[in-house]
């Protein structure tokens, strides 16, 4: 079985319940909806569509919301786009109201003139234009054009090095929060990230948003400014988990310095027990191709063999012409990096001592059914919190983890090497134990004569309170 888990954002290549239920059976396990476009009430409809597909298809996935944050973009031309030269000069006016042309265009994001200094270089359309700040005029900012090219509507903007002073969370990411908690999504990832400030204020909205329904999503940190580095280990500490956002990331610092910022980013989330998803252009081509190159190969393999909990799609599922196709190729591309995964469990237990019981026994079960040759491991567990740890080290034993809470069994959809499932909350333990055997002998898990592992919580049904291990063998 796959462990890393796929996120697929859905769009308007991937809106039919047809195709979607088709792409949660090929191995989709969190839907993400972009919040940068449609309107609070498409994304309610959408994330009652994907509940509705997923009971269909007979798998629970997570839905995860992702905020817009701030736009920092420029505004629209007259026909739609224009064409700049190397050499020419070029004006960003945040006073502008009427559309732009080939010497000037308005700006979304207002506060440009205050953030720069001449000398300054801006990156525009993910950094495939780039221009240098002159001279900053009242609301004018003028520059030079290095390198040309076409620009359209709406294109981003990025100052190299960062320094931009937007915050995080705009009126309108406030307002998405709301309906996010509306219909209970189980991530919220949080744009532009510049501080653990930034995800506490976000964790505080969401919470009281989501207050009449009891639901408090997990919270996943957008690393995509170069702000966000030196506050890596604060922003993880202040989320339950980041996603590695390699477009404006790789703007602000440099397309050379990601990939070891993307090995970094991943180690340490597994360190700090926190997942991590790994984004943008890792399947790009297949937006029109039906197959990916071998540099897209590479990447999700490589993604995969550094930890990454999931790998993510964006426009390649929204609005590609491939969608399922792409599924099924990053699923085979997992799958076969993991074959070729190595399992450190001795390294990584090496002079290390726990804290907490319920981590000591998630720890032994691993080491016990790694060196035992255990068909599986089962985790009956309330939050999640001890599948959670299991997850964060290689081993080749899936991870099976039962739970009561719906809302639980969702939000471990996107743990590496995890299997969520639900089962009836069971007040007596060994009912439970013998429950749980049951099932995993239905589902075709277990066998008789395979060994496994199994750890509870005693008395059962309290959060944080696994502390039993036992091996035990299908009758």
């Amino acid at each position: 079985m796959r462990a890393t888990k796929i996120v697929a954002t859905l769009g308007p290549a991937s809106s039919s319940p047809e195709l979607l239920e088709r792409m949660i059976r090929q191995g989709v396990d969190v839907v993400r909806l972009n919040f940068s476009h449609g309107t609070a009430q498409d994304h309610i409809d959408r994330a009652t569509l994907v509940r509705e597909v997923a009971q269909r298809a007979g798998k629970e996935v997570a839905i995860m919301a992702d905020l817009q944050g701030p736009k920092i973009r420029v505004g629209k031309f007259t026909d739609g786009k224009t064409e700049l030269r190397p050499g020419q000069t070029f004006v960003l006016d945040a006073a502008r109201t009427e559309p732009g042309d080939n010497d000037a265009v308005g700006l979304d994001y207002k506060d440009l003139p205050r953030d720069v200094r001449p000398g300054d270089t801006l990156l525009l359309n993910d950094g495939l234009l780039r221009l240098t700040v002159d001279k900053v005029v009242g609301d004018q900012v003028h520059t030079t054009v290095r390198v040309g090219g076409e620009l359209s509507n709406n294109k981003g903007i990025n100052k190299a090095g960062g320094g931009l002073t937007a915050p995080a969370l705009t009126a309108k990411d406030m307002e998405d929060i709301k309906t996010a908690m509306a219909f209970r999504c189980d991530y919220l990832a949080v744009s532009f990230p510049k501080s653990a400030t930034d995800m506490e204020m976000a964790r505080q909205l969401a919470n009281v948003a989501g207050e009449a329904q009891r639901h408090k999503p997990a919270l996943i940190a957008k690393i995509e400014r170069s702000e966000a580095i030196p506050q890596l280990e604060a922003i993880l500490k202040a989320s339950d988990g980041i996603m590695v956002a390699r477009g404006d990331l790789a703007v602000e610092v440099g397309n050379a310095a990601v990939p070891a910022l993307q090995k970094r980013m991943i180690r340490l989330a597994r360190e700090l027990d926190k997942v991590v998803i790994t984004a943008t252009q890792m399947m790009e081509s297949m937006i029109v191709n039906a197959v990916p190159t071998r540099a897209e190969v590479s990447d999700v393999a490589n993604a995969v063999l550094d930890g990454t909990d999931a790998v993510m799609l964006s426009a390649e599922t929204a609005a590609g012409k491939y969608p399922l196709e792409t599924v099924e190729q990053m699923a085979a591309i997992a799958l076969e990096a993991e074959a070729a995964d190595d399992i450190t469990l001795e390294t990584d237990f090496a002079n290390k001592r726990f804290g907490r019981i319920d981590q000591s026994i998630a720890m032994g079960a691993l080491f016990t059914a790694h060196h035992l040759g255990c068909k599986a491991i089962l985790a009956l567990t309330e939050s999640g919190s001890t599948a959670l740890w299991m997850s964060r080290h290689h081993i080749r034993v899936p991870i099976y983890a039962l739970t009561s809470q719906l809302g639980s069994q969702r939000r471990m959809a996107l743990y590496r090497n995890v299997t969520p499932l639900l089962m009836p909350r069971l007040n007596d333990r060994d009912e439970a134990l013998v429950t749980a055997e049951r099932l995993l002998v239905q589902l075709g898990v277990l066998r008789p004569g395979d060994t496994y592992a199994i750890t509870c919580g005693e008395p059962m049904g309290h959060p944080g309170g696994t502390n039993m291990l036992k091996v035990c063998r299908v009758g």
